[in-house]
């Protein structure tokens, strides 16, 4: 067994459990593919210069995964397929598309499920491909509306989210008697 030299050594144990907590936020966002968050703290690494100390503990938390997941004598050969199917592009993290739940969000704010939309935001790391998904079925849906009703919306969304009073188009005016108008949602 090979003795290897603590982190303590180098390091004040402060600076290890700052340096411990980085290497966590670093990881957690590449494990969740929230590019944001992994891009500002990455940032804030090389900012301060804590390069070194976040690397050698990610290599020993790396080390450790290794370790308890495989045998000592199929570890290296693990090691050595990951360095041979490394990404030439490294600045990018992978994000789990499935995990976004863009049709879940949708089906929750139809049926008016306030805590089910809640519980979805909640639950997804990155929020950007769960707005993206979103905004991808409201795309989806704007040429089944009829015409003038996409600027209708807009238009309310304006007064709502400005607070100024504007002209809003009617674009239902020559609908069938009958017809009702969809519910209003609070801001």
């Amino acid at each position: 067994m090979a003795v290897t030299r603590e982190l303590a050594e180098e390091l004040p144990a402060e600076a290890v459990h700052e340096a411990k907590a980085r290497a966590a936020t670093l990881l957690l966002a590449f494990r969740h593919g929230n590019q944001l968050a992994f891009d500002e703290e990455l940032d804030r690494l090389l900012s301060e210069h804590a390069e070194r100390e976040v690397t050698t503990l990610l290599v020993w938390i790396a080390a450790e995964a290794v370790r308890k997941a495989y045998a000592p004598e199929a570890a290296d050969r693990v090691l050595r397929a990951l360095a041979r199917r490394a990404p030439a592009e490294t600045a990018s993290v992978a994000v789990d598309e499935e995990m976004a739940g863009a049709a879940r969000l949708l089906e929750a704010v139809g049926a008016g499920d306030v805590d089910g939309v809640r519980n979805l935001v909640a639950a997804t790391p990155d929020t950007t491909y769960l707005l993206g998904g979103l905004l991808q079925a409201v795309a989806m849906m704007l040429p089944l509306l009829p015409d003038g009703e996409a600027e209708e919306i807009a238009a309310e969304l304006r007064r709502r989210h400005h607070g100024r009073l504007i002209q809003v188009p009617e674009a239902r005016q020559g609908r069938r008697q009958g017809h009702a108008r969809p519910p209003e949602y609070g801001v």
